[in-house]
């Protein structure tokens, strides 16, 4: 059997780049992807770290063994070979692989749920199936969860509309409704957070306020559109936040972290009728004060990305002039990719805010 190379996870603090057997079509639906980059997602750090241990449980559960999981669940890449049922593409075309996939018939994804497709998709991808930190990856629902790579886009960019453009733009923009003229926070200066900052800027707000401990991110911020920036170790960012919103507080607050300390910075700096967006992945528990917001009038969402705005976000990207493209401050070939794991999990050192990782 034909063999890759891929960064394959095998439980808590094991990952190994290490020879995998090449996927082959499984369903008529789906595709195969020749990669050609991809990149690390802080979701794929805590895997690593043993934050999901439901994906060797799950495993075995269906096949009663666990030979390890592929990670990662972004990227681009040309198609090899398509299953017969495929009509949207074709060998050769070069695509952008979404987060999601969907089989968009079912009563999940005829609501645009994508993220909770009932016929074995969602995000699946580097979690309950093999990801794209592979030579190849299969894609299930190839005609729905793929996106034809525009020949001018920059592919830096291109990488990024496959979850952390779209994630910000939906679970914290859009669920955050934001609105010209709004009053933001973003509490998170991370990859989802500049994207947050990057997609909100499309709305026309009138004040953003970027939140984060790590002053080379903040820096970034500025650079991105952030019209103001905090740093909670050096000032207390709810009165600071107070101080430039004339004591009233921002429409949206967005929590792009997942820590008890964020959503509470959150929760304290949100005004009436305001909305609080929580986008971080959180692993344990937040003090939820609905004693001092039940009279608020608040709106509170949450949400995984659902991946049904990337078709806009694609043609946004392709006119803006928003530098979308900074966020790529790390190169690396597939080869060093051991070394862009140690890099981005060292990112307040390594100043990384997303690492590229190319093919040969």
């Amino acid at each position: 059997m034909a063999t890759m190379k891929a960064m394959t996870y095998y439980g808590k603090n094991d990952i190994r780049f290490e020879e995998r057997s090449k996927p082959i079509i499984l369903q008529p639906t789906d595709a195969i992807i020749r990669m050609t980059k991809t990149t690390i997602c802080g979701t794929d750090l805590g895997i690593w770290k043993g934050k999901n241990p439901e994906i060797e449980h799950t495993a075995i559960q269906i096949t009663g063994e666990w030979t390890g999981r592929i990670l990662g669940h972004e990227g681009v890449g040309i198609v090899e070979e398509v299953g017969s049922a495929v009509k949207n593409f074709k060998k050769g075309d070069e695509v952008i692989i979404s987060c999601v996939s969907r089989c968009g018939s079912c009563e999940n994804c005829q609501k645009q749920l994508y993220a909770h497709c009932r016929q074995g998709g969602g995000w699946i991808m580097g979690y309950m199936i093999d990801g794209t930190q592979a030579e190849y990856v299969r894609t299930p629902f190839a005609d729905t969860s793929l996106y034809h790579l525009p020949k001018d886009l920059n592919t830096d960019v291109a990488v990024f509309l496959s979850d952390a453009l779209p994630t910000g733009h939906e679970i914290g923009v859009q669920y955050g409704d934001v609105k010209p003229g709004d009053t933001v926070a973003i509490v998170g200066a991370g990859p989802v957070g500049m994207g947050c900052l990057l997609t909100g800027q499309l709305y026309s707000p009138s004040t953003i306020i970027m939140i984060d401990m790590d002053d080379n991110r903040l820096a970034m911020a500025k650079e991105l559109g952030a019209t103001h920036t905090i740093n909670p170790s050096h000032e207390d960012a709810v009165a600071k936040v107070l101080e430039i919103t004339g004591g009233r507080g921002v429409d949206c607050a967005m929590e792009a972290v997942g820590m008890p300390a964020t959503w509470d910075i959150c929760q304290k700096i949100v005004k009436e009728g305001g909305n609080i967006a929580n986008v971080g992945v959180h692993g344990t528990s937040v003090n939820f004060e609905l004693e001092k917001l039940w009279i608020k009038n608040l709106k509170i969402t949450t949400g995984l990305v659902n991946a049904n705005t990337t078709g806009m976000l694609l043609k946004a990207c392709e006119c803006s002039k928003l530098p979308i493209e900074k966020l790529a401050t790390h190169h690396f070939k597939f080869d060093d990719i051991e070394k862009a794991y140690d890099v981005f999990k060292h990112a307040a050192e390594t100043k990384a805010m997303k690492v590229i990782i190319e093919f040969e």
